[in-house]
């Protein structure tokens, strides 16, 4: 990337004007792990390193997440983050990008193989949207974020901690990227979701419903159509339908 511009605002006002500008191309920059990337179009960055928008807060059932806190602030601060949710953390990326990688960066440029953005998907996640001010669901936002964010700004994420989450995946080896992974969360209610990874642009919610009947059979058929270099379309539909049974099972035991 080749920051044409640097800003480094320390009201939130001052950030969404900067990135509310027609030109130049203005983006947000946290840990930088995204934009840091090299072949990227020079763009005018605004910092939001100065912005109160690192806190972790329970608010009853819910875990309200600041955009820039960090992945591992996550897994360090906060004692009742679901097992499965660290699980998927570790997974999504090594200690050290964990230390600079943010919640919100992480999932507005996470691909399909993102297990972090997996997980938060089956638990139903929302993202808050300035200026707005507004609830969007994560399901909602990841297949449209250029649309949802263009001159906009998350300015937390909010998951609900009275769902269990399983987490389950393969891959070539312990610490690559999933060739499947599958994610599933059950509330008190009886209701399940279950999001698949590690095919596509964005992982892909499979199954929301009110009893578990069907979860296997979804996620096999959400994923019959996904090959690619990595693997073939039986081979992920397979293993869908067997991630999703053995996330199901420990849900159901656990």
């Amino acid at each position: 990337m080749k920051a044409i511009e640097y800003h480094r605002p320390t009201q939130i006002d001052e950030a969404l004007a900067l990135l509310g500008r027609a030109t130049p191309l203005t983006m947000p920059l946290a840990g930088g792990t995204w934009l840091n990337q090299p072949g990227m179009e020079p763009v005018a960055v605004v910092d939001l390193q100065a912005l109160p928008l690192n806190q972790l807060q329970r608010q009853g059932q819910l875990l309200q997440m600041g955009a820039t806190c960090t992945l591992q602030s996550l897994l360090d601060a906060i004692p009742d983050v679901p097992d499965d949710l660290r699980k998927a953390i570790r997974h999504e990326a090594s200690y050290n990008l964990r230390q600079a990688a943010t919640i919100a960066g992480t999932l507005v440029a996470a691909g399909g193989r993102s297990p972090f953005t997996t997980a938060l998907l089956a638990m139903d996640a929302s993202a808050h949207i300035l200026p707005e001010d507004q609830d969007i669901s994560l399901g909602d936002l990841l297949p449209l974020r250029s649309e949802h964010l263009s001159g906009r700004l998350i300015s937390r994420v909010t998951i609900p901690l009275n769902a269990r989450l399983a987490y389950e995946y393969v891959a070539r080896t312990p610490a690559d990227q999933p060739i499947v992974c599958v994610a599933a969360a059950m509330w008190p209610s009886g209701r399940v979701r279950l999001a698949l990874g590690g095919f596509g642009s964005t992982p892909l919610l499979a199954f929301d419903g009110s009893e578990p009947a069907g979860v296997e059979i979804a996620a096999q058929s959400a994923y019959s159509q996904a090959g690619d270099d990595w693997a073939t379309a039986p081979y992920r539909q397979e293993m869908a339908g067997v991630l999703a049974r053995r996330c199901l099972e420990k849900l159901q035991t656990s």
